[in-house]
């Protein structure tokens, strides 16, 4: 994800109501924010998980496929770079092009699903790692991101963001 400070007030908007509706469906704010502070808590990375699964004390995320330490370690360099030129895949004669291309086909088509652990909480909700737009641009996905690498302090901020009425 961009930097949040230097989002327009739509994108802002945007990423507030998204990240919003997604602590809802785990039960609310409190218990999103606690995910998040046991996914940040949790060495090696929860990704990395060779069950594909992550526990915490409000519910879980499940996805379809192990990730390895190369392409987690590949994946936070490239967010880096996505945050300045708002895209995760680099020029094609770039020398990193074919390994971050590979990662985004890898981790692609892998569904995260985060449920909670009591039905009356929420219903959950899923995500995918990148949102493809277009053959040569690839971004993290806003949720993605939240969930597994942004700050604890800027997911706050987002989640307290107030939306202009227009």
């Amino acid at each position: 994800m961009r930097d949040f400070n230097h989002l327009d007030t739509a994108a802002k908007t945007d990423y507030h109501h998204q990240l919003l509706n997604c602590a809802t469906a785990l039960g609310g704010k409190n218990f999103f924010l606690h995910m998040l502070e046991a996914i940040r808590k949790t060495k090696p990375h929860p990704l990395m998980a060779k069950s594909c699964e992550f526990h915490f004390s409000h519910g879980s995320i499940r996805w379809d496929k192990v990730i390895f330490q190369d392409k987690l370690t590949l994946l936070g360099n490239i967010r880096i770079r996505e945050s300045k030129q708002g895209n995760l895949l680099p020029k094609q004669q770039h020398e990193t092009y074919k390994k971050v291309r590979n990662l985004v086909r890898t981790l692609h088509p892998i569904t995260f699903r985060v449920k909670p652990k009591q039905r009356k909480d929420g219903d959950g909700f899923s995500m995918k790692a990148f949102d493809v737009i277009d053959d040569h641009t690839t971004q993290l996905n806003p949720i993605f991101d939240a969930v597994f690498f942004c700050s604890i302090e800027t997911v706050k901020k987002i989640l307290a963001y107030q939306p202009k009425e227009s």
